[in-house]
């Protein structure tokens, strides 16, 4: 008889989000909660955390003081370990606010604690649009005033250097923005990028026109010249040129939303037919409705789905999973259906395909689905939750797909099914078995078996004798991975060992430590 090499015997191992063994405070529900560590808890949050906005269980100011502490604190204990997560949590996890404002505010703490290293760095890495540097100055005014540290000051300079040229001045030097390009150089004096001739004249004409100098453009900014002759058209005549001469748009840098106010009128097939080349990935999918509308034809059609499904677009345009969902919803239309589901599968790639036996649960409750992910978003943590759990459940060998609040339903996934069409019906079942956090109960009641478990949550659950007890609802021989959708302080079961582990975040990125955890083997941060 085997007593050691057997199918139900597993190598220990470790991940990077860990907690306390005995827990020290309650979830939102009341239930025993696992303090993490500061990393832990910093990466947690920061995968979830949209900055400034309410959430079910914390309000929008305790959130981010929350949040402001742990990177001050993780920014003085090892300002490495954070230089690394930041670029990560930008260009990997697809956040934007927080790594923003968790640079900024680890510059904060690092030069209140005299630490001078890392702090331009920290501040350049994470700028990777044209509009950020703004972004960044504008928070540190707003927050800090108009002191302006020099490391703060040298890795905006930096980034402006990357990221400031005609066309990124057109799309977002706009007077919708408190900070102008100008007022950036006016407060930084970045030098121009050798490399880039003609940055010096672009540098002294975005001041000229944040001052209102009447001055020419410079003769090597050839797309804003043509810019400006495409705008000093008589409006009578802009229809003629945009029928026999589209390729002046790109030519001039013309976005869409620029392109209905040069118009003056509505975008109809010639308008939309005539910019979508030169759109970006988000402008399509955020569009796909207004071109049926329009009626675009199917040669245009087919460009725009050519791309969406494009990996190396996908990738590049860094869109959180749940946004195809959002244009799918939006635009549910045959002709755009198959393109989404594509992306989507490319948008994650880095969810697993299980095999053996696998139970996914995903929570239903009222704290997943009362409200958006952010103020402007109509997409909920339940319905990001329902994607990652429908995609796992697609790829899987033998899946059963639970919702769960104060019951379970089984939902069944057919061979080969959509996922936005899975999605979209598992999602038609949210409320059905009410609306509290029952996660211990719901995998007793649904644990069979399993080879392991996964738990899309906010992870609150609820007390009780046995409600409370997540750790002990599995044999504790079997992976038990809660997957957290909201990054609240506490856990509801220990982890980062003993086969009990907690990921999180609205990518797929930190799916990709699963299959070394599968493997027997510990997994390090994702980054």
């Amino acid at each position: 008889m085997a007593k050691f090499n057997s199918t139900t015997t597993k190598t220990a191992v470790s991940s990077p989000v860990k907690t306390e063994a005995t827990p020290s405070g309650r979830t939102h529900e009341g239930a025993p909660g696992y303090a993490r560590d500061a990393k832990g808890e910093l990466f947690l949050l920061a995968v979830t955390n949209m900055v400034g906005e309410d959430t079910f269980y914390e309000k929008k100011g305790d959130r981010d003081n929350r949040f402001r502490a742990l990177v001050h604190q993780v920014a003085v204990e090892d300002g490495d370990w954070l230089a690394r997560f930041l670029p990560w949590l930008r260009l990997d996890a697809n956040m934007r606010s927080a790594p923003i404002v968790a640079a900024l505010e680890a510059v904060k703490a690092r030069l209140a604690a005299g630490e001078n290293g890392l702090n331009r760095q920290l501040v350049n890495t994470v700028l990777q649009r044209a509009d950020e540097p703004g972004e960044a100055l504008a928070y540190w005014t707003s927050t800090y005033g108009r002191a302006i540290p020099k490391p703060v000051k040298r890795g905006v300079a930096d980034a402006v250097q990357r990221l400031y040229n005609e066309r990124s001045l057109v799309k977002y030097d706009t007077s919708s923005h408190g900070w102008r390009f100008g007022d950036v150089i006016d407060v930084i004096h970045p030098s121009p990028d050798p490399g880039k001739p003609w940055q010096g004249a672009l540098f002294e004409h975005a001041l000229d026109r944040r001052h209102n100098r009447d001055k020419p453009i410079p003769e090597v900014l050839r797309t804003l010249i043509e810019r400006a002759q495409l705008m000093a058209l008589p409006v009578e005549s802009r229809a003629a040129v945009l029928a026999a001469e589209p390729e002046r748009l790109a030519a001039a840098g013309m976005t869409w939303e620029a392109l209905a106010g040069w118009l003056q009128g509505p975008m109809g097939k010639g308008a939309w037919e005539s910019i979508i080349p030169s759109m970006g990935y988000m402008a399509l999918i955020r569009n796909l409705r207004n071109f049926d509308e329009a009626g675009v034809s199917d040669e245009v059609a087919a460009q725009i789905v050519a791309k969406l499904t494009d990996p190396a677009e996908v990738a590049k345009s860094r869109q959180l999973p749940f946004r195809f969902y959002s244009a799918y919803r939006n635009a549910p239309s045959l002709r755009w259906g198959y393109a989404l589901d594509k992306a989507l599968t490319s948008a994650t790639a880095n969810v697993p395909s299980f095999k053996g036996r696998t139970l996914i649960l995903v929570d239903t409750s009222a704290s997943m689905s009362s409200g958006g992910i952010s103020a402007r978003s109509t997409v909920t943590p339940v319905q990001a939750a329902a994607l990652f759990g429908v995609a796992l459940a697609t790829r899987g060998d033998q899946v059963d797909l639970y919702g769960f609040a104060d019951d379970v339903f089984k939902h069944p996934i057919p061979a080969g099914g959509s996922v936005l069409k899975e999605m979209e019906r598992f999602c038609r079942r949210i409320g059905e078995v009410g609306h509290g956090t029952q996660i211990a109960d719901s995998v007793r009641r649904t644990y069979s078996g399993h080879d392991r478990v996964i738990i899309l949550s906010d992870m609150q659950t609820m007390s009780g004798y046995y409600a409370g007890d997540v750790t002990s609802a599995a044999p504790k021989h079997i992976p038990m991975y809660g997957f957290n959708l909201q990054g609240y302080q506490h856990a509801a079961m220990p982890a980062g060992g003993g086969n009990r582990h907690e990921l999180g975040g609205f990518s797929d990125s930190t799916f990709k430590l699963i299959p070394l955890l599968e493997a027997g083997r510990n997994a390090d941060w994702p980054f």
